[in-house]
């Protein structure tokens, strides 16, 4: 499985998107649902927002992560303290785990990212028991990131480059209303449920929005990396006018919704 996700340096996604998952994971888990002595399993933990969120739960029995990155498991690896916690490199179009091993299994901003969806949601399906939980979260680019399409759009206006990025990252996998719903429903999962899910990222300033970008980090980075350097500094001041509004830099806070979706195995 390839992943469409590009990371440099664990501290860089922390910047770009690690604190904002974070903030999202506990309203994941509520919407997930948990029961004590449950084992549940990460799909693409990235950094460990959602793992360590989990671990919180004291009741819990195991906690299962994997990750394509292995900078992401590097990372989630040296944070980890709970005996409870098991991280590995993985894929999650093949899981490593014997059929009905789970209790659930979860999958936050993870599956946008991973070409063969309908494979990974099938794999999850698979490695969860009867009668127990599969639930996803993705976010909403095309409608619910203002902050991101403030620069998705500057782009645009200035490019054809701009504008093709701006088609790649507002139709990702699973991101359109129901469509998340409808693969599960496809995967033979029951009682499918489909919600939003919002938080609001805040930023400081333009550099703590910009940095990670400009470090080449996600999908908006890569981009970046793309250009030659009059082009870079051209970008970045339209971005950094879009993000000032004719104020002066300080800071912002956007809104952010996520699509979220569980269903149960049969």
């Amino acid at each position: 499985m390839a992943s469409i996700f590009t990371v440099h340096e664990a501290s860089g996604y922390e910047q770009l998107m690690g604190r904002w998952s974070r903030r999202l994971a506990p309203l994941f888990i509520d919407f997930a649902g948990l029961a004590p002595g449950e084992k549940i399993l990460d799909v693409g933990c990235g950094t460990g927002s959602l793992t360590f969120e989990l671990a919180k739960s004291a009741g819990l029995a195991e906690i299962q992560a994997i990750d394509f990155s292995p900078v992401f498991v590097a990372a989630a690896k040296e944070k980890n303290t709970d005996p409870r916690i098991e991280i590995q490199q993985g894929d999650a179009t093949a899981l490593p785990f014997e059929d009905g091993k789970f209790d659930r299994a979860l999958a936050l901003l993870v599956l946008h990212f991973v070409p063969e969806t309908g494979k990974a949601v099938a794999e999850m399906r698979r490695v969860v028991r009867p009668g127990g939980v599969i639930a996803a979260v993705v976010w909403d680019h095309y409608g619910g990131m203002p902050g991101m399409r403030m620069m998705i759009d500057t782009v645009a206006a200035l490019s054809e480059s701009g504008r093709q990025l701006r088609s790649r990252y507002c139709f990702q996998p699973m991101m359109q209303p129901g469509e998340m719903k409808r693969t599960f429903v496809e995967a033979g999962l029951a009682g499918v449920i489909e919600a939003e899910l919002m938080i609001r990222m805040d930023y400081q300033n333009f550099e703590d929005y910009w940095a990670p970008i400009a470090a080449g980090e996600g999908p908006l980075g890569k981009y970046m990396t793309t250009l030659d350097g009059a082009e870079r500094e051209r970008t970045e001041a339209a971005v950094r006018d879009a993000y000032e509004a004719g104020r002066p830099d300080g800071p912002r806070s956007f809104a952010n919704v996520a699509w979220a979706c569980r269903g149960v195995v049969g």
